[in-house]
């Protein structure tokens, strides 16, 4: 279903964001097994039950359309203060669509009541010097030789 133009591409018309809905699943699956780094090594370990459980009970998402198909997305677990995913279709990196989608996952998730985030990503990638430049502080280094990064809630509104 990849019926968006290399011209929408370069120009971004009709790009949108809202909250993501368990009827985007399959578009957010589709971006998952789309990107070049920190990629899933068994696509079954993440399943459509699991997005349904993150949507409907852990916690939210967002996600980034061009031409009504989801290009990017977001999904923070509450329930672990831990954002679960943020990706992007490699179509549509380097197009500020990740670092909006970000800024709406951890504003909605301050305005929530949680007072930190954590998430993990390997080293030596993109996402971790995205994380960085976005304000991230390591703190460890996960069993699974991630990096562990957390975030803590500004004392004044994020903008």
């Amino acid at each position: 279903m990849r019926n968006v133009s290399s011209n929408l591409c370069a120009d971004m018309v009709g790009i949108t964001f809202r909250r993501a809905t368990v009827g985007d699943i399959e578009g957010m699956s589709r971006v998952r097994m789309a990107v070049l780094e920190n990629r899933l090594s068994d696509p079954a370990l993440v399943t459509p039950a699991m997005y349904s459980e993150m949507l409907q009970e852990k916690g939210a998402g967002w996600v980034c359309e061009a031409a009504g198909e989801v290009v990017g997305f977001a999904i923070v677990d509450i329930s672990l203060s831990n954002v679960w995913a943020l990706f992007v279709d490699p179509l549509f990196e380097n197009k500020g669509i990740g670092r909006q989608l970000h800024n709406l996952m951890v504003t909605w998730s301050f305005a929530a009541g949680q007072s930190k985030l954590w998430l993990s990503t390997d080293p030596g990638t993109r996402a971790e010097a995205f994380y960085r430049k976005v304000g991230w502080v390591e703190t460890g280094i996960e069993q699974n030789g991630e990096i562990r990064f957390e975030l803590n809630k500004p004392n004044s509104t994020i903008h």
